[in-house]
């Protein structure tokens, strides 16, 4: 232990040696929407491309073992960008007012503690919860401070579903007849590339919000076709895998039944092909903007950030999606690259997205804020192999909670049924051994680490709406 302290602050120390108050490194933090883990950098799905991420992960540290503070775009979001957990705010769902949690009304987010310390703060694309774009977050943000998407390229509505699916309309793909240039991604990146290729006279804060993977599919034409159908590989699937699985557990997640639509329908294939494509297509956007960093005036001083609000999973233990307490659910790409972040490696410890606030303080090497839930992962920086001194929280709601380490995934929920899974020898979740008497010790040991007091949910909610309503009321907001 006293080696891995002076590695640390021997870390700390060259880290911010010879920053002046000019010298501050700016900060590039970039967020995908929906994004599993099926990516290269943690050796994912077979049938992924994604050379931008893997020329990422070449760049700087990838965290192998990072999870939500919740299943579910709001929440996570909201405690990634204030560094206070949900069984702490209380927003535990993408309905749920963040700004109205009396924990979080007057909270310093991550860009507006950045501007507290002399960065100008710009920002592009999906960053909060599509409902809650957070103005005052931000000095300029495109296509506009209370809008966080441009108009997004969509098919007729008598055109929709594209799959051509009854009854799952709100879950569609398809192809697009624009280029990818009149996709919002795309206007999105580009217009981080240009602020990429201009010089500042402050330290820049800029942040750059990918949509897709997340639903509806929609690319553009020949994205999708690419992907030959026959060789796609559908995800492991355990016959009778739910047999041992608490029934509030599968009822939390079969609120709706895209499963047995989709499969009744014979289009597991087709679905996980329009994610792959998805995928495909964000990777293709990273990389307009890691190429627009590499030729402008700010490559050799800016921290990169890159992380997805959460997994998204596709059929596995009968569930499309997220919202679940299961691995592909709450596991989340991490990535962190720029100075003070060495290249190549990869870090095994369990971890949260609320780490990313105190973890860019540090590196920017800004007073500690000391309302942040989360630990810096610069010790997982200097020393990639160490574990986590503690499993690492995810919560579906105030009595929903789930806990991981770098072996065990354990969950208990609202009735106090559990999920115990050993992931040394079971990486798809397939075998609860919660009741198995031989993993008592492990269970409980993970066990201590539940929240005692979780606050409830907060009591202003915004009406849920579908993403096509959204999109027209954006649509509406934009062409005023």
């Amino acid at each position: 232990m006293r080696s891995l302290l002076f590695i640390v602050t021997a870390f700390a120390a060259a880290l911010c040696s010879g920053q002046d108050h000019t010298g501050k490194p700016n900060i590039l933090f970039i967020a995908i929407d929906d994004l599993n883990d099926w990516i290269e950098p943690l050796n994912g799905h077979p049938d992924t491309l994604t050379p931008n991420l893997r020329r990422l992960a070449a760049m700087g540290t990838t965290f192998s073992n990072a999870h939500c503070a919740a299943p579910s775009c709001n929440p996570s979001r909201t405690s990634l960008m204030t560094g206070v957990h949900p069984t702490n705010s209380g927003v535990y769902a993408n309905t749920d007012i963040w700004r109205e949690s009396p924990v979080l009304a007057d909270i310093k987010t991550i860009p507006e503690y950045f501007r507290d310390h002399g960065y100008s703060i710009q920002g592009a694309g999906k960053i909060y919860h599509t409902l809650f774009p957070d103005p005052r977050s931000w000095d300029t943000f495109y296509p506009a401070l209370d809008v966080q998407r441009p108009i997004e390229a969509m098919p007729p509505k008598n055109a929709m579903p594209l799959h051509g699916i009854k009854g799952l309309e709100h879950f569609d793909w398809g192809e697009l007849d624009v280029t990818k240039e009149e996709m919002a991604d795309w206007k999105v990146v580009d217009w981080v590339a240009q602020k990429l290729s201009q010089p500042t006279d402050q330290p820049l804060f800029l942040a750059c919000g990918i949509y897709r993977p997340h639903l509806p599919w929609y690319l553009p034409k020949g994205y999708i076709d690419s992907i030959d159908l026959d060789s796609v590989d559908l995800p492991p699937i355990k016959f009778k895998d739910l047999a041992d699985v608490p029934v509030t557990a599968i009822n939390k997640a079969r609120v709706k039944d895209d499963d047995t639509i989709v499969v009744q329908a014979d289009k597991q294939r087709e679905a996980v092909r329009a994610y792959l494509a998805s995928i495909r297509f964000a990777d293709e956007c990273l990389g307009h903007v890691l190429d627009a960093l590499e030729s402008g005036p700010h490559k050799s001083n800016t921290v990169i950030v890159l992380w997805s609000d959460h997994g998204w999973q596709l059929g596995e233990k009968r569930h499309w999606r997220k919202f679940t307490l299961w691995e592909r659910a709450t596991r989340s790409p991490l990535l962190f690259a720029g100075p003070g972040v060495p290249s190549g490696q990869n870090a095994i410890a369990s971890v949260n997205l609320i780490d990313i606030y105190p973890t860019l303080v540090e590196l920017a090497c800004l007073p500690a804020n000391t309302l942040n839930d989360g630990q810096s992962l610069t010790p997982f920086l200097a020393n990639p192999d160490t574990h986590a001194p503690r499993p690492t929280l995810t919560s579906l709601s105030q009595t929903a909670h789930s806990l991981r380490d770098e072996r065990f995934r354990y969950t208990r929920y609202s009735d106090g049924s559990e999920e115990l899974y050993d992931h040394s020898v079971d990486r798809h979740e397939w075998t609860n051994l919660a009741d198995n008497p031989a993993y008592a010790g492990h269970k409980a040991r993970l066990a201590a680490h539940l929240p005692l007091n979780p606050v409830p949910r907060i009591e202003t909610q915004h009406e849920n709406i579908s993403f096509f309503d959204r999109q027209k009321r954006l649509e509406d907001k934009l062409r005023k």
